[in-house]
């Protein structure tokens, strides 16, 4: 009997031993477990919210001063970021400042800026002075932020009916556990042998790179009350840091009642158009401006901004306003993120993409990445993008009207960035470099950079000039860029 005994535990255990190396045999039944030990040891399970801050260095995703160079620096003097786990609402409330002059971002050269920024759901904004800015481009981001801090992961995990990876794919001593959120990120969350969320590797959707690759890793946690926070966040997006925060204080189930402005809830994509001459439009309504130019046979659109929505609702109005002339080129100003997030939706629509020679290798690298978690224009037409370069200079001329279209050199902002010019109607177009102020505003009391950049390449071409067509603000004369920058005007 003894022996009998011995041969059914070895006869179990065998058969267990077998179970265990059948292959996804064991493991979706032990990630719930997993994920609750991660829960209780975190002390998320009856954690509603939490609010936290901290100072550190962050970085200005998508707007290195060269394409594919890392992502410029800022200083993040103060983060607080209020997160609501039951109605999915963030608050982040950043003061900053820059860290280098190259690159982009919109950050004064000296002093500190604020930003307040939100999303609740699938709607973002931004709070200005004038009221709620809505902001649908940044909703894809901010979702995933909100879902991939320490506490946010595991309950997103659990709701998403996470799966348990292979041991070794965690590394030493970490577990390793799989889900998706559908239509906004899919995510691998390791937990080490304490039970803490160590490190975080997603995948989201973005409106250049299709998809990009996202790392949050967080260390020297500890104990508020019974919800363990880290001290650390580490942060990477696109190959590069965006942040790295020293975090000082941590609330627990802090008030966060986070309400969605009704401007907000029913803001829809607005396109307006200004004829500034004939055949040429200022297309504005949003953010980001374009400019549309009738030529003999086609249209040429100067930037398709921010993503599929801002460019789509554009390339419909613009199609409305010549009709049977159809676009045929998109002259792209530069590479930064904010302007270069609707080129798939150009390039879905079979538009030849204009750019400086710097930014095709990077584009073209960036295109090839299909976006499967939520499938754009692009991966939805299966086009491949065609591009048309320059390094200096380019004309296009169909004997009905010149567009030159200039590189911009000397500058800070971006080392590939291009104006286009009409010489006829003597209009320059332009992005970043001059954003006009209020009528009847002030000049700032230092100069802008960027102001005085332009004005330099000005004197350099030596092109008369009447008005500037911006791609951020309203039409303006010359003059204003001259005032701006308290100089006179070129004779």
């Amino acid at each position: 009997m003894f022996r009998n005994f011995l041969s059914a535990r070895f006869t179990i255990a065998v058969s267990l031993a077998a179970l265990a190396f059948i292959p996804g045999a064991a493991f979706a039944q032990d990630a719930p477990a997993v994920l609750k030990r991660a829960s209780d040891a975190m002390g998320a399970g009856d954690l509603k919210s939490i609010r936290y801050a901290g100072e550190g260095t962050g970085y200005t995703y998508g707007q290195a001063f060269k394409p594919g160079m890392p992502w410029p620096k800022i200083n993040v003097h103060s983060q607080v970021k209020t997160i609501n786990y039951e109605t999915a609402s963030m608050r982040d409330e950043i003061t900053l400042s820059r860290a280098e002059p190259k690159g982009g971002g919109g950050y004064p050269p000296v002093a500190q800026q604020r930003n307040d920024q939100f999303v609740s759901g699938s709607h973002a904004w931004n709070q200005a002075a004038a009221g709620p800015v809505p902001g649908p481009r940044f909703v894809a981001d901010r979702v995933h932020q909100l879902w991939i801090t320490p506490h946010g992961v595991i309950k997103a995990a659990m709701k998403n009916k996470a799966v348990l990876e292979k041991s070794a794919k965690g590394g030493k001593g970490l577990t390793a556990v799989s889900f998706t959120e559908p239509g906004r990120f899919a995510a691998t969350v390791f937990i080490n042998a304490d039970n803490l969320v160590e490190r975080v590797e997603s995948r989201l959707p973005d409106p250049v790179l299709g998809e990009t690759t996202a790392v949050a890793r967080y260390s020297d946690y500890r104990d508020y009350g019974g919800v363990k926070f880290p001290s650390r966040i580490r942060q990477s997006q696109g190959g590069y840091p965006v942040l790295d925060l020293a975090v000082k204080e941590v609330q627990p189930n802090a008030a966060a009642d986070i309400q969605l402005p009704e401007a907000v809830r029913n803001a829809a994509e607005r396109v307006t158009t200004e004829k500034v001459a004939e055949g040429v439009w200022h297309v504005a309504g949003g953010s980001h401006n374009s400019v549309a130019i009738e030529m003999k046979d086609h249209v040429v659109l100067i930037e398709a901004p921010l993503n599929d929505g801002r460019s789509a609702a554009v390339f419909d109005e613009v199609n409305k306003l010549v009709p049977g002339k159809p676009i045929r080129f998109v002259i792209n100003t530069h590479s930064h993120f904010d302007h270069a997030g609707g080129l798939r939706a150009a390039a879905a629509e079979g538009y030849t993409i204009i750019t400086q020679a710097g930014n095709k290798p990077y584009y073209e690298r960036a295109f090839a990445t299909a976006n499967r978690i939520n499938p754009d224009r692009l991966a939805q037409s299966g086009k491949k993008a065609k591009f048309q370069t320059l390094n200096d200079k380019l004309v296009l001329d169909d004997g009905s009207r010149s567009i030159e279209i200039r590189r911009i050199t000397g500058g800070n902002h971006s080392d590939t960035i291009i104006m286009a010019y009409l010489p006829k109607e003597k209009l320059l177009i332009e992005a970043d470099v001059f954003t006009p102020g209020p009528p009847n505003s002030p000049p700032p009391a230092l100069a802008n950079p960027n102001h005085l950049t332009l004005v330099a390449n000005l004197g350099r071409l030596k092109l008369p000039i009447d008005k500037i067509l911006p791609l951020h603000g309203r039409v303006v004369p010359l003059g204003d860029l001259y005032a701006a920058v308290k100089a006179p005007m070129p004779q």
